[in-house]
Protein backbone atom coordinates (compact mmCIF):
# COMPACT_ATOMS: atom_id res chain seq x y z
CA UNK A 1 0.00 0.00 0.00
CA UNK A 2 1.29 3.23 -0.73
CA UNK A 3 0.70 6.78 0.64
CA UNK A 4 -1.86 7.67 -1.58
CA UNK A 5 -3.97 4.11 -1.03
CA UNK A 6 -2.91 4.80 2.87
CA UNK A 7 -4.69 7.78 2.64
CA UNK A 8 -7.53 6.90 0.65
CA UNK A 9 -8.12 4.36 3.55
CA UNK A 10 -7.97 6.86 5.87
CA UNK A 11 -10.61 9.03 4.80
CA UNK A 12 -12.95 6.39 4.38
CA UNK A 13 -13.69 6.09 7.70
CA UNK A 14 -16.06 8.65 9.09
CA UNK A 15 -14.06 9.49 12.33
CA UNK A 16 -16.23 12.42 13.73
CA UNK A 17 -14.31 13.90 17.01
CA UNK A 18 -13.97 11.64 19.05
CA UNK A 19 -15.19 8.59 17.02
CA UNK A 20 -11.89 7.24 15.25
CA UNK A 21 -14.13 4.96 13.73
CA UNK A 22 -11.27 2.27 13.89
CA UNK A 23 -8.31 3.55 12.68
CA UNK A 24 -6.29 3.10 15.47
CA UNK A 25 -6.72 -0.49 15.66
CA UNK A 26 -6.03 -0.22 11.78
CA UNK A 27 -3.03 1.70 12.29
CA UNK A 28 -1.64 -0.53 15.46
CA UNK A 29 -1.91 -3.25 13.08
CA UNK A 30 -0.44 -0.93 10.01
CA UNK A 31 2.89 -1.02 11.98
CA UNK A 32 3.04 -4.42 13.47
CA UNK A 33 7.26 -3.90 14.62
CA UNK A 34 6.21 -1.00 16.45
CA UNK A 35 5.48 -1.12 20.37
CA UNK A 36 2.05 -0.08 21.12
CA UNK A 37 0.19 1.93 23.96
CA UNK A 38 -3.20 2.73 24.06
CA UNK A 39 -4.50 5.45 26.56
CA UNK A 40 -8.24 5.84 26.18
CA UNK A 41 -10.25 8.09 28.52
CA UNK A 42 -13.38 10.20 28.40
CA UNK A 43 -14.62 8.81 25.37
CA UNK A 44 -11.05 9.28 23.16
CA UNK A 45 -9.28 7.04 21.66
CA UNK A 46 -5.53 7.48 21.98
CA UNK A 47 -2.42 5.13 20.26
CA UNK A 48 1.07 5.48 20.75
CA UNK A 49 3.75 4.00 18.67
CA UNK A 50 7.47 3.50 19.44
CA UNK A 51 10.05 1.23 18.10
CA UNK A 52 13.62 1.78 19.09
CA UNK A 53 15.91 1.43 16.33
CA UNK A 54 19.56 3.08 18.05
CA UNK A 55 20.70 4.89 21.13
CA UNK A 56 20.65 8.04 19.45
CA UNK A 57 17.43 10.84 20.22
CA UNK A 58 14.29 10.13 20.12
CA UNK A 59 11.47 11.45 17.11
CA UNK A 60 8.08 11.36 17.34
CA UNK A 61 5.44 11.94 14.22
CA UNK A 62 2.10 13.04 16.02
CA UNK A 63 -1.12 13.98 14.79
CA UNK A 64 -5.22 13.66 14.48
CA UNK A 65 -7.49 10.93 12.90
CA UNK A 66 -10.44 13.07 13.88
CA UNK A 67 -12.17 15.69 11.44
CA UNK A 68 -14.84 18.26 12.14
CA UNK A 69 -18.71 17.58 10.61
CA UNK A 70 -18.64 17.74 7.05
CA UNK A 71 -21.68 19.68 7.36
CA UNK A 72 -23.67 20.93 3.54
CA UNK A 73 -22.70 21.65 0.65
CA UNK A 74 -20.57 18.33 -0.52
CA UNK A 75 -20.65 17.61 -4.07
CA UNK A 76 -20.29 13.81 -2.83
CA UNK A 77 -20.11 12.07 -0.39
CA UNK A 78 -17.55 13.24 2.03
CA UNK A 79 -16.93 9.70 3.22
CA UNK A 80 -16.04 8.51 0.27
CA UNK A 81 -13.03 10.12 -0.82
CA UNK A 82 -13.38 10.86 -4.68
CA UNK A 83 -10.48 11.40 -7.05
CA UNK A 84 -10.74 14.01 -9.33
CA UNK A 85 -8.39 16.15 -11.49
CA UNK A 86 -5.11 15.58 -9.24
CA UNK A 87 -7.14 15.72 -6.15
CA UNK A 88 -8.61 13.82 -3.34
CA UNK A 89 -12.28 14.89 -1.76
CA UNK A 90 -13.25 13.70 1.39
CA UNK A 91 -13.78 15.70 4.83
CA UNK A 92 -10.27 15.82 6.42
CA UNK A 93 -8.59 15.40 3.52
CA UNK A 94 -6.06 18.15 4.17
CA UNK A 95 -7.10 18.52 7.95
CA UNK A 96 -5.21 15.90 8.78
CA UNK A 97 -5.32 12.58 7.09
CA UNK A 98 -3.11 13.62 4.78
CA UNK A 99 -0.42 14.37 6.87
CA UNK A 100 -1.14 11.02 9.24
CA UNK A 101 -1.05 8.91 6.03
CA UNK A 102 2.55 10.56 4.80
CA UNK A 103 4.31 10.34 8.25
CA UNK A 104 3.24 6.23 8.72
CA UNK A 105 3.83 5.13 5.38
CA UNK A 106 7.55 7.06 5.81
CA UNK A 107 7.94 5.21 8.89
CA UNK A 108 6.51 2.08 8.01
CA UNK A 109 9.42 1.87 5.33
CA UNK A 110 12.08 2.77 7.56
CA UNK A 111 14.69 0.10 7.80
CA UNK A 112 17.75 1.84 9.91
CA UNK A 113 17.52 4.96 12.37
CA UNK A 114 20.00 6.07 14.70
CA UNK A 115 17.80 6.21 17.90
CA UNK A 116 13.94 5.99 18.64
CA UNK A 117 11.02 6.44 16.40
CA UNK A 118 7.49 6.62 17.54
CA UNK A 119 3.37 8.03 16.45
CA UNK A 120 0.88 9.38 18.49
CA UNK A 121 -2.44 10.22 17.49
CA UNK A 122 -5.87 10.92 19.08
CA UNK A 123 -9.40 10.90 18.04
CA UNK A 124 -9.75 14.58 20.44
CA UNK A 125 -7.92 17.43 18.36
CA UNK A 126 -11.17 18.95 16.78
CA UNK A 127 -12.72 18.56 20.21
CA UNK A 128 -12.41 19.87 23.59
CA UNK A 129 -9.01 18.37 23.30
CA UNK A 130 -8.90 17.13 27.13
CA UNK A 131 -8.91 13.53 26.76
CA UNK A 132 -5.79 13.43 23.67
CA UNK A 133 -3.00 14.25 23.01
CA UNK A 134 -2.61 16.13 26.41
CA UNK A 135 -3.43 13.05 28.87
CA UNK A 136 -0.76 10.52 26.34
CA UNK A 137 2.60 13.10 26.64
CA UNK A 138 1.73 13.03 30.98
CA UNK A 139 1.72 9.32 30.79
CA UNK A 140 5.20 9.08 28.74
CA UNK A 141 6.61 11.75 30.76
CA UNK A 142 5.30 9.33 33.88
CA UNK A 143 7.53 6.58 32.17
CA UNK A 144 10.35 8.48 30.75
CA UNK A 145 9.57 8.29 27.53
CA UNK A 146 8.99 11.89 26.48
CA UNK A 147 10.44 12.87 22.73
CA UNK A 148 12.95 14.53 22.45
CA UNK A 149 11.48 16.18 19.02
CA UNK A 150 8.23 16.55 17.67
CA UNK A 151 6.82 16.84 14.15
CA UNK A 152 3.06 17.81 14.32
CA UNK A 153 1.65 16.82 10.34
CA UNK A 154 -1.18 19.45 10.43
CA UNK A 155 -1.45 21.54 7.27
CA UNK A 156 1.06 24.72 7.37
CA UNK A 157 1.27 25.74 3.55
CA UNK A 158 -0.24 28.75 2.31
CA UNK A 159 -0.36 29.28 -0.85
CA UNK A 160 2.55 26.74 -2.75
CA UNK A 161 3.68 23.04 -0.68
CA UNK A 162 6.50 23.75 1.12
CA UNK A 163 5.84 27.50 1.68
CA UNK A 164 5.81 27.71 5.61
CA UNK A 165 5.98 25.71 8.79
CA UNK A 166 4.73 26.60 11.85
CA UNK A 167 8.08 26.81 14.32
CA UNK A 168 5.56 27.60 18.03
CA UNK A 169 1.47 28.89 18.40
CA UNK A 170 0.08 32.01 19.67
CA UNK A 171 -1.50 31.28 23.24
CA UNK A 172 -5.38 31.75 23.54
CA UNK A 173 -6.71 33.94 26.32
CA UNK A 174 -10.65 34.21 26.52
CA UNK A 175 -12.17 36.61 28.85
CA UNK A 176 -16.21 37.50 29.81
CA UNK A 177 -16.60 41.04 31.50
CA UNK A 178 -19.80 41.84 33.24
CA UNK A 179 -20.35 45.68 33.98
CA UNK A 180 -23.26 46.56 36.33
CA UNK A 181 -25.13 49.47 36.80
CA UNK A 182 -28.81 50.40 37.57
CA UNK A 183 -31.96 49.75 35.14
CA UNK A 184 -34.24 52.76 34.72
CA UNK A 185 -36.52 54.19 32.63
CA UNK A 186 -35.11 56.07 29.19
CA UNK A 187 -36.86 59.27 29.62
CA UNK A 188 -35.17 59.36 33.20
CA UNK A 189 -31.29 58.78 32.25
CA UNK A 190 -30.26 60.71 35.35
CA UNK A 191 -31.56 58.02 37.79
CA UNK A 192 -30.11 55.34 36.32
CA UNK A 193 -26.86 54.09 35.54
CA UNK A 194 -26.39 52.96 32.27
CA UNK A 195 -23.42 50.36 31.32
CA UNK A 196 -23.76 51.15 27.61
CA UNK A 197 -22.87 54.58 28.31
CA UNK A 198 -19.95 53.61 30.98
CA UNK A 199 -18.08 51.45 28.61
CA UNK A 200 -18.79 53.80 25.27
CA UNK A 201 -15.77 55.32 25.98
CA UNK A 202 -13.72 52.79 27.16
CA UNK A 203 -14.36 50.64 23.97
CA UNK A 204 -11.12 52.76 22.14
CA UNK A 205 -9.02 51.63 25.12
CA UNK A 206 -9.88 47.98 24.48
CA UNK A 207 -11.12 46.95 20.87
CA UNK A 208 -8.61 45.62 19.05
CA UNK A 209 -5.71 47.31 20.77
CA UNK A 210 -2.43 45.99 20.72
CA UNK A 211 -1.21 44.33 24.03
CA UNK A 212 2.51 43.83 23.17
CA UNK A 213 4.57 44.97 20.15
CA UNK A 214 5.46 41.55 19.49
CA UNK A 215 8.85 39.81 18.36
CA UNK A 216 10.41 38.02 15.20
CA UNK A 217 8.31 34.98 15.92
CA UNK A 218 4.90 36.59 17.10
CA UNK A 219 2.72 39.17 16.23
CA UNK A 220 1.56 41.55 18.25
CA UNK A 221 -1.06 40.10 21.16
CA UNK A 222 -4.84 42.38 20.33
CA UNK A 223 -7.62 42.31 22.36
CA UNK A 224 -10.56 41.49 19.88
CA UNK A 225 -13.86 41.76 20.76
CA UNK A 226 -16.53 38.80 20.26
CA UNK A 227 -19.46 39.88 21.50
CA UNK A 228 -21.28 42.68 23.51
CA UNK A 229 -25.26 42.55 24.39
CA UNK A 230 -26.87 44.56 26.95
CA UNK A 231 -30.75 45.35 27.35
CA UNK A 232 -34.52 44.11 26.74
CA UNK A 233 -34.75 44.85 23.22
CA UNK A 234 -36.96 47.66 24.03
CA UNK A 235 -36.79 51.16 23.73
CA UNK A 236 -38.35 52.46 27.18
CA UNK A 237 -35.55 50.79 29.50
CA UNK A 238 -32.24 51.16 30.29
CA UNK A 239 -30.42 48.28 31.05
CA UNK A 240 -28.80 47.34 34.38
CA UNK A 241 -25.77 44.95 33.33
CA UNK A 242 -23.21 44.33 30.22
CA UNK A 243 -22.01 41.19 29.43
CA UNK A 244 -18.48 41.86 27.26
CA UNK A 245 -16.52 39.05 25.31
CA UNK A 246 -12.83 39.09 24.22
CA UNK A 247 -10.14 36.64 23.07
CA UNK A 248 -6.58 37.26 23.01
CA UNK A 249 -4.23 35.33 20.87
CA UNK A 250 -0.79 36.23 22.72
CA UNK A 251 2.67 35.81 22.56
CA UNK A 252 5.33 35.03 25.12
CA UNK A 253 5.38 38.69 25.69
CA UNK A 254 1.82 38.39 27.36
CA UNK A 255 0.13 36.84 29.84
CA UNK A 256 -3.22 36.22 31.19
CA UNK A 257 -2.23 38.13 34.63
CA UNK A 258 -0.95 41.32 32.62
CA UNK A 259 -4.15 41.10 30.57
CA UNK A 260 -6.08 41.13 34.12
CA UNK A 261 -4.01 44.28 35.04
CA UNK A 262 -5.24 46.32 31.72
CA UNK A 263 -8.63 45.50 32.25
CA UNK A 264 -8.16 46.48 35.90
CA UNK A 265 -6.66 50.09 34.65
CA UNK A 266 -9.24 50.60 32.34
CA UNK A 267 -12.49 49.90 33.88
CA UNK A 268 -11.26 51.16 37.26
CA UNK A 269 -13.89 52.76 39.77
CA UNK A 270 -16.40 50.96 37.76
CA UNK A 271 -18.65 47.95 39.65
CA UNK A 272 -17.00 44.69 37.21
CA UNK A 273 -16.78 41.16 37.25
CA UNK A 274 -13.87 39.74 34.76
CA UNK A 275 -13.37 35.90 34.37
CA UNK A 276 -10.34 34.85 32.35
CA UNK A 277 -9.44 31.53 31.24
CA UNK A 278 -5.99 30.78 29.21
CA UNK A 279 -6.88 28.17 27.40
CA UNK A 280 -3.67 27.39 25.14
CA UNK A 281 -0.58 28.89 25.84
CA UNK A 282 2.08 30.17 23.70
CA UNK A 283 5.34 28.22 22.99
CA UNK A 284 8.50 28.76 20.04
CA UNK A 285 11.18 26.41 19.12
CA UNK A 286 14.32 28.11 18.32
CA UNK A 287 14.41 28.42 14.67
CA UNK A 288 19.01 26.81 15.37
CA UNK A 289 16.72 23.70 16.73
CA UNK A 290 18.30 20.90 14.90
CA UNK A 291 14.88 19.69 13.97
CA UNK A 292 14.23 23.37 12.44
CA UNK A 293 17.20 23.45 10.27
CA UNK A 294 16.73 19.45 9.11
CA UNK A 295 13.09 20.12 8.36
CA UNK A 296 14.14 23.15 6.25
CA UNK A 297 16.67 20.98 4.04
CA UNK A 298 14.02 18.47 3.22
CA UNK A 299 11.54 20.87 2.20
CA UNK A 300 13.81 22.48 -0.19
CA UNK A 301 15.46 19.86 -1.76
CA UNK A 302 11.71 18.59 -2.39
CA UNK A 303 10.31 21.95 -3.30
CA UNK A 304 12.90 24.37 -3.72
CA UNK A 305 11.47 26.31 -1.19
CA UNK A 306 12.89 28.03 1.63
CA UNK A 307 9.70 27.71 3.74
CA UNK A 308 8.76 30.34 6.05
CA UNK A 309 8.79 30.55 9.93
CA UNK A 310 5.40 31.09 11.32
CA UNK A 311 3.60 31.00 14.55
CA UNK A 312 0.42 32.10 12.91
CA UNK A 313 -3.25 30.40 13.10
CA UNK A 314 -4.92 29.18 15.74
CA UNK A 315 -3.87 26.26 18.28
CA UNK A 316 -3.05 22.95 17.61
CA UNK A 317 -1.67 19.73 19.71
CA UNK A 318 1.53 20.99 19.35
CA UNK A 319 1.22 23.44 22.25
CA UNK A 320 0.77 20.15 24.58
CA UNK A 321 4.55 19.14 22.95
CA UNK A 322 5.55 22.38 23.71
CA UNK A 323 4.52 22.73 27.33
CA UNK A 324 6.98 19.56 28.20
CA UNK A 325 9.87 21.39 26.57
CA UNK A 326 9.93 19.10 23.49
CA UNK A 327 11.41 20.86 20.28
CA UNK A 328 7.92 21.02 17.97
CA UNK A 329 7.37 22.00 14.99
CA UNK A 330 4.68 21.45 12.16
CA UNK A 331 4.30 20.90 8.57
CA UNK A 332 1.77 19.21 6.28
CA UNK A 333 -0.15 20.07 3.39
CA UNK A 334 -1.40 23.28 2.20
CA UNK A 335 -4.84 24.21 4.14
CA UNK A 336 -7.02 26.36 1.87
CA UNK A 337 -10.35 23.89 2.12
CA UNK A 338 -10.16 22.90 5.71
CA UNK A 339 -13.10 22.75 7.46
CA UNK A 340 -14.97 23.70 4.37
CA UNK A 341 -17.53 21.95 2.04
CA UNK A 342 -15.77 19.77 -0.65
CA UNK A 343 -12.40 19.84 1.39
CA UNK A 344 -9.30 18.18 -0.91
CA UNK A 345 -6.14 17.60 -1.03
CA UNK A 346 -3.58 17.28 -4.11
CA UNK A 347 -1.77 14.36 -4.45
CA UNK A 348 1.02 15.16 -5.56
CA UNK A 349 1.32 17.18 -2.02
CA UNK A 350 0.89 13.95 -0.41
CA UNK A 351 3.45 12.43 -1.97
CA UNK A 352 6.06 15.18 -1.58
CA UNK A 353 4.91 15.56 1.85
CA UNK A 354 5.67 11.51 2.36
CA UNK A 355 8.91 12.52 0.60
CA UNK A 356 9.65 15.26 2.75
CA UNK A 357 9.44 12.73 6.15
CA UNK A 358 11.53 10.11 4.18
CA UNK A 359 13.95 12.42 3.44
CA UNK A 360 13.98 13.98 7.14
CA UNK A 361 14.26 10.61 8.89
CA UNK A 362 16.89 9.94 6.87
CA UNK A 363 19.00 13.18 7.68
CA UNK A 364 18.35 12.21 11.59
Amino acid sequence: MGVTDLLIELLSAPSVTPDDAGLMEFVERYLPDFEAMRVDEGGVKNLFLWKRFGEGEHLCFAGHLDVVPPGDGWESDPFVPLVKEGAIYARGAQDMKSGAAAFLEAIRRTETFGGTLSVLLTSDEEGPAKYGTRIVLERLEERGMLPDYAIVAEPTCEERFGDAIKIGRRGSINGVLRLYGRQGHAAYPEKADNPIHRIAPLLPKIAGIDLDEGDEHFAPSKLVITDIRSGMEVTNVTPGELKLMFNVRNSTATTLESVERYIREVFDGLNYELELDQSAAPFVTDPDTRIVKLLDEAIAEETGLCPKHSTAGGTSDARFFGAHGVKVVEFGVRNDTIHAPNERVAIDEVEGLYRVFRSLIGKF
